[in-house]
């Protein structure tokens, strides 16, 4: 076994901050990360160069942070969005470690502005509105706050469209963000988790009587890594945003690939990894609406089986795992994590329902972000029962229990109990996500105070009178120090 402690000197050494030490780790990484000379050197190596420098800064004090939550284990916060609208990292990660000033000496030295070397940074395309400008601010102010929290959701391949004028119109081109790579980005390739789709359920009896639900004759994908770093303000602090690609379990068939069908060859793993192709695809066929559930599973799965593993490093039993977890769904794209993790206990880890209905609910907390009923998140009953038929199961259970519930309260009220049922009726049964993901969560709020008020008084009024302590506000925050430069005291800092 490898001895850890032999390596401890690599965190304890902090990289200068100073303008000849950036201006030597900006030189470098023109030279060894690029690979360039003063001949060949273009403008999008220099923001790569000046980038690494950044994130070489920021590693050090990534890996004590997280050091400092591994020995101390405190309750994390786990951001569950299917946007991050971050913006460009460069200026705000210079900023945050103090050293705007320091960097802009160092390649001035070059011949340089930063200002002209940051212009050429890509924007992250994994948002496009105030879903994921939200997530973004969160995940900044908890860095900064000191708050043990990570961030995840989706390393979509294409984001964020991109808008281009021709002859006078506007046209929607793919952003490939990721053309030229992205320096703040680290692969995991240990972090791969195994995703399920489709197949059927089948019961059986365990020896001790114990009734068993497999998910089997799945279609599978895997799941895998990648980290990128966030900084709080000056303090040392850096958290983690998470996001997970789409990878196939098998390369491609190589029988086919020898009888010459070379698309054949690859179609399989070209499917499969369709899942974080695209933030957005069309919804106006059946396809499209399928690959965005999966999308919502796939990531929130993947978050799920990752949090399990972090909790297991420090306890033997999942019972207490909302004593150091809290899953924060931002809207209700990533509410299918509630039957995720009731499938999880139940099925996996072998905890009865009730026990497991005990953690799962005191685990959740559900961001809402609208208050048109019309544009709550629903899906059809016979897409799910497709796609995750174990969930559809567990669903159907979740909320028979939550009806009987809602009887027992008022009894005879059944107008009340369609209202508040997870399961709408119509031509097709539909899964109201906004629903389940209030019936498994102990928090609810708006993001102002009026949102909220609307959502307790009007839009979700029935379920604020069975359970009116779950509902509460949280104003909608910003990031003003891109602006004003305000400095934040940390509360609670993880050195």
């Amino acid at each position: 076994m490898t001895d850890r402690t032999s390596w401890s000197y690599l965190t304890e050494y902090d990289l200068p901050m100073d303008k000849e030490s950036i201006k030597r780790s900006f030189a470098n990484h023109v030279e060894y990360t690029q690979g360039k000379d003063q001949f060949s050197v273009t403008h999008e190596d220099f923001f790569q160069a000046l980038a690494h420098a950044a994130r070489d800064r920021i590693s050090d004090r990534w890996n004590r942070t997280q050091r400092a939550y591994h020995e101390r284990a405190p309750k994390r916060v786990y951001y569950l969005s299917l946007e991050f609208l971050t913006g460009r990292l460069l200026r705000d990660t210079l900023e945050n470690l103090g050293i705007t000033d320091p960097a802009r000496a160092a390649i001035a030295d070059f011949g340089l502005e930063l200002e002209q070397v940051a212009e050429h940074e890509w924007d992250l395309g994994l948002g496009n509105g105030g879903l994921g400008r939200l997530a973004a601010c969160f995940l900044d102010s908890m860095a900064t706050l000191g708050i043990p929290a990570m961030g995840y959701g989706i390393r979509y391949e294409y984001g964020i469209f991109r808008q281009i004028i021709e002859n006078g119109n506007q046209i929607e081109a793919p952003d490939h963000w990721l053309r030229y790579g992205c320096p703040w980005e680290l692969p995991r390739f240990e972090k791969l988790y195994p995703i399920k789709f489709h197949g059927r359920v089948v019961g059986r009896r365990e020896p001790s009587g114990r009734i068993v639900r497999d998910w089997v004759d799945t279609e599978n994908v895997m799941a895998m890594a990648y980290d990128i770093p966030v900084p709080g303000y000056r303090n040392d602090v850096v958290n983690t945003l998470r996001l997970w690609s789409a990878k196939a379990t098998r390369e491609f068939e190589l029988r086919y690939f020898n009888q010459g069908n070379y698309v054949q060859a690859v179609q399989e793993k070209n499917a499969t990894e369709n899942i974080s192709r695209v933030l957005y695809p069309s919804d106006r066929v059946r396809e499209g609406r399928e690959l965005r559930l999966k999308q919502e599973y796939f990531f929130v799965s993947a978050t799920l089986q990752d949090a399990i593993r972090r909790h297991h490093n420090h306890s033997n039993t999942l019972l207490d795992l909302h004593e150091r977890a809290v899953f924060q769904l931002n809207d209700t794209h990533p509410a299918i994590a509630i039957a995720e993790l009731m499938r999880l206990l139940v099925d996996v880890h072998a905890i009865g329902w009730d026990d497991a209905w005990n953690v799962t609910k005191r685990c959740f907390a559900y961001t809402n972000h609208t208050v048109l009923p019309e544009a709550l998140e629903t899906w059809p009953v016979s897409m799910v029962s497709d796609v995750l038929p174990r969930h559809m199961e567990i669903i159907f259970e979740i909320n028979h229990r939550f009806l009987e519930e809602v009887r027992r309260r008022w009894h005879g009220d059944e107008s009340r109990v369609t209202r508040m049922s997870i399961i709408g009726e119509g031509p097709e049964q539909y899964v109201r996500m906004a629903h389940l993901a209030i019936v498994g969560s102990f928090s609810v709020n708006g993001v102002s105070a009026l949102h909220s008020g609307i959502l307790s008084d009007r839009i979700f009024v029935d379920f604020a009178q069975m359970e009116p302590h779950k509902f509460n506000n949280k104003t909608n925050g910003i990031t003003p120090r891109r602006w004003l430069g305000v400095r934040i005291k940390p509360a609670c800092p993880a050195r």
